[in-house]
């Protein structure tokens, strides 16, 4: 497959004709280099957007670039201009969140020879869940660990959760984010309080090829005995998930395609486990009010959404099934008369991350 953010000829940026000036306009290029997918748009103001096919099929009057880059570490709290220096801060934190920092970080590369006289701006999915509290925030691990190392829980999808949290207004809300990367994210009056992610994105409810949480114990014991660190990393983030469990394929609709038992099973455990991280949610909240289903998986699978939601009853979850299962982006699921709003919401990351770099760059 071409390289969507492929610029043509490989000659050196200062080689090329400069581009033309641009007018003075709003329109941001975003850049979301996910763990399975990479998209380029071009987002307005009034958060219209259109894809773009490549860094050369930039339109002259665009603004700025944003970033979307997963994992901001202890230093990046807020978005930043990118120079060199913020380059070499991000490349050191590749290692957390190997999956998405290295094709972000790459991308920022790619966009920064090919449109020099753009500022670029990194927008991080960490920024939402800086409102944690610590009692959520901290893991149970001695202080050098902690203070020292920077070891703490940072959670992630943090500009797709704030997108629900601003279209889905209500005080107790979970916002599960379901796609190649899964989370699940209570939600306070419009602050993130609790996630399912921690310190990296392996952390939490099973995905597509990422275990999620694992007794680590098992894992010193896979260590010690059969597996080298590097075949370990590998496994966790590469073979394991819905992968891993039903030994066909990371992909739900393939699994509920499929009638062979480990799928079955795969899709079981996911549907379990996303719904008792929606339960632990709840308690985070003291209740539940709303619970949203975004990112490919929580829009486009309406049978995991009826899965997960047949285990909430006693949260006061009824979904209507004729609905679910004609649902489109941008709908509601609940059942008539229930006390939960279920919400089916497209991710849009690009509009937050672009209004990002509207406000720090004063556009």
């Amino acid at each position: 497959m071409e390289d969507p953010l492929a610029t043509g000829d490989k000659t050196d940026a200062a080689a090329k004709p400069p581009r033309p000036l641009r007018r003075v306009r709003k329109r941001i290029l975003c850049v979301n280099a996910g763990s399975t997918s990479l998209k380029l748009s071009v987002v307005e103001p009034d958060g219209a957007a259109a894809p773009v096919e490549s860094l050369e099929a930039v339109p002259d009057d665009v603004a700025a670039v944003a970033h979307r880059v997963v994992h901001g570490g202890i230093r990046f709290r807020e978005p930043v201009v990118i120079d060199d220096a913020v380059e070499r801060e991000l490349e050191a934190a590749v290692e957390l969140a190997p999956l998405h920092n290295a094709p972000a970080l790459a991308a920022i590369r790619q966009a920064r020879q090919a449109l020099p006289e753009l500022p670029q701006v990194a927008v991080f999915d960490t920024a939402f869940h800086a409102t944690i509290p610590e009692e959520a925030a901290t893991y149970a691990l001695p202080q050098q660990v902690r203070e020292d190392w920077g070891v703490r829980r940072f959670g992630f999808h943090g500009l797709s959760v704030q997108w629900a949290s601003e279209r889905v207004r209500m005080p107790r809300l979970v916002v599960c984010h379901l796609g190649g990367g899964c989370s699940v994210t209570a939600v306070s009056d419009g602050r993130s309080v609790d996630t399912t992610m921690g310190f990296t994105p392996l952390e939490g409810v099973p995905m597509a090829t990422r275990a999620g949480s694992v007794d680590p114990g098992a894992l010193l014991y896979l260590l010690e005995h059969h597996l080298t660190l590097e075949s370990l990393n590998r496994m966790l983030e590469h073979e394991s998930g819905l992968a891993g469990l039903s030994g066909l394929s990371g992909d739900v609709r393939e699994l509920e395609a499929s009638n062979a038992p480990e799928a079955r099973l795969a899709l079981a455990v996911f549907a379990y486990r996303v719904a008792t991280a929606v339960g632990a949610m709840a308690t985070a909240l003291g209740g539940l009010d709303a619970i949203v289903f975004t990112a490919g998986i929580g829009e486009n699978s309406a049978s995991v959404r009826a899965a997960v939601c047949a285990r909430l009853g006693f949260l006061g979850v009824e979904i209507d099934g004729g609905v679910n299962a004609a649902a489109q982006q941008d709908a509601s699921i609940a059942a008539a008369g229930t006390s939960v709003q279920v919400i089916v919401l497209e991710a849009r990351e690009d509009v937050v991350a672009a209004r990002a770099a509207r406000q720090l760059l004063a556009l």
